[in-house]
């Protein structure tokens, strides 16, 4: 009873707690958030003048392009329906009958695929198109049919209540969407809307800061294709991300199995390990600057000229300022990597490693056999994760370290040794003059690249993992 009557007090003291906290809030930011309700109410008196723009777009489309992309969205949707309503048949799931979700398929992949046609204004389609355009047009259509598509289907099918389940389901259908309508309202504000306006800003042409636009459709895209600089500048990331993730986690796997014993102070010690990932990447970039620093003031050359007689030039030779941005973006992951570790070697069950080394396994054998497999959540976890870290929290590093540098080819005509693609972006987007257009469209592909990555990775390695019940 008095358990009971003390965890009724907790709930209205966290409630109190909201509501205080939330009438506080609105108080002190009430001139932002009634900017953010002025920009909202703007936004919907703007669309009927959107609507009737659009409108006057489509009566003047000519018919070639228009028929075009409601065939190629029309056909990826209803190819898209068929498949699922045969896998949601097979799993006897109530579903439309053949015919409707066929016609559901095409008439919401026609409605998609305009989202895309429209944005690029159809000149994918257009005779003057290069071919390199109009495939990726088509590909972009069928993207975007199928995209629209899939929520619809989420609804119909709906989520199968399990027999006998008793938690994790709402009884009102509708409840859940009405749960999250304020996530996925910020969503639609601070995420969607902005991702949508730089797809925009990736079709036209303009030079910071000047806001004059030239429509260009895929032209930024294709031209990237072609830039040695870029492609450079993908390899370099591409060669520092594998490099960061083999040497982090690899490094942060046996940290952790040492820090996992049981010796005296071990709190103490660990609280050391993963203090690097507390500090930002510019800190630790400007740790590396100490020690990586050329004449005696660096701490590396200092040692190395006092014991060989040697001083590498660190940020000036191309090989080696690669390898300093990598051992500065180690060091800043690699507490994040340890803490995870250690709290997996912890919930591996003891009685195990203990049958093993019973029927004769070694130490080795027992890691590779039982303990390592059993981390594989927390592996592909980090795996994850440091890919990401690899491709945009490198960016601190490498402003500190070496701004992109030291040149490649003759006068930089291949870019730096170390301007990954991030910082690429940046330089593009915000130095003066810069082709901010021909920046979104990098912002673009980097989204892509870490997203097929990502789902790349749960694609091939997630299936094989197996978590604990």
């Amino acid at each position: 009873m008095r358990d009971e009557r003390l965890q009724t007090l907790s709930v209205r003291a966290i409630a109190a707690f909201v509501i205080v906290f939330s009438a506080w809030f609105v108080v002190a930011e009430r001139d932002g958030l009634l900017r953010l309700l002025m920009w909202l109410l703007n936004g919907i008196g703007a669309a009927p003048s959107a609507l009737e723009t659009l409108i006057t777009y489509y009566l003047t489309l000519p018919a070639e392009p228009l028929l075009l992309s409601l065939g190629i969205g029309g056909l990826a949707g209803g190819l898209a329906s068929y498949l699922i309503w045969q896998a949601a048949t097979r799993a006897g799931r109530r579903v439309p009958n053949r015919v409707a979700s066929a016609a559901l398929g095409v008439g919401v992949g026609m409605f998609g695929a305009q989202i895309a046609a429209a944005a690029t204004q159809h000149c994918t389609y257009l005779p003057e198109a290069a071919f390199a355009e109009t495939l990726i047009g088509v590909l972009l259509t069928a993207f975007m049919a199928v995209a629209v598509l899939l929520p619809l289907w989420t609804l119909i099918l709906g989520r199968r209540r399990m027999d006998g389940a008793e938690s994790g389901y709402f009884r009102s259908r509708w409840l859940g969407y009405i749960l999250i309508a304020p996530t996925l309202l910020s969503l639609l504000i601070f995420l969607y809307y902005p991702s949508v306006q730089m797809l925009n800003l990736s079709l036209v042409a303009r030079r910071f800061p000047i806001r004059t636009d030239r429509f260009v459709c895929l032209n930024n895209y294709i031209s990237l294709a072609g830039d040695a600089i870029y492609q450079n500048s993908l390899l370099t990331t591409l060669f520092i991300t594998v490099v960061i993730v083999l040497l982090s986690m690899t490094a942060a796997l046996g940290i952790a199995v040492l820090a996992s014993q049981k010796v005296r102070g071990a709190a103490f010690y660990r609280t050391l390990l993963i203090f690097p990932f507390a500090l930002s990447p510019v800190v630790s970039a400007a740790v590396f600057q100490a020690m990586f620093r050329e004449g005696g003031s660096g701490l590396i050359n200092f040692f190395l000229d006092s014991t060989v007689g040697i001083q590498p030039s660190w940020l000036r030779d191309a090989a080696l300022a690669r390898w300093v941005v990598v051992f500065a973006g180690v060091w800043n992951i690699l507490g994040f990597n340890i803490i995870f570790y250690i709290a997996g070697l912890q919930n591996v069950p003891r009685d195990l490693q203990e049958a093993a080394a019973i029927d004769g396994a070694n130490r080795i054998q027992r890691f590779f056999r039982i303990v390592f497999p059993m981390l594989a959540p927390y592996t592909f976890f980090l795996l994850v994760t440091n890919v990401t870290y690899s491709f945009y929290g490198i960016y601190g590093a490498i402003d500190t370290l070496t701004q992109g540098g030291p040149p490649l080819g003759a006068a930089g005509s291949l870019g730096g040794a170390t301007n990954v693609l991030i910082y690429k972006l940046y330089q593009d987007a915000f130095s003066p003059g810069a082709p901010i257009g021909a920046a979104a469209a990098q912002a673009v592909l980097l989204f892509l690249i870490v997203a097929v990555l990502t789902v790349l990775q749960f694609r091939t390695l997630e299936r094989n993992i197996t978590y604990g019940a």
